[in-house]
């Protein structure tokens, strides 16, 4: 990602509480993704279900890679 939209981005993960919606938001998708994954047999939606779990994860650290990649 370029300097630029790390800067673009820094006023949302700035603030207080739109992170904590974010969060609150993330954790919401996690876990219904999580209920899905369970009733799941073919291993090439499991793997498709982690992925999108991980990539969710990512948003939790989403502050501190902006913050890194504005500087």
């Amino acid at each position: 990602m370029s300097k630029d939209l790390y800067r673009s981005l820094l006023p949302l993960v700035n603030e207080h509480e739109q992170m904590k919606r974010l969060q609150a938001y993330v954790d919401y998708r996690i876990e219904g993704l999580r209920d899905q994954l369970e009733t799941l047999a073919d291993a090439d939606q499991v793997k498709a279900y982690q992925g999108a779990i991980r990539e969710l994860r990512r948003f939790k650290t989403l502050r501190d890679e902006v913050r890194k990649g504005a500087e």
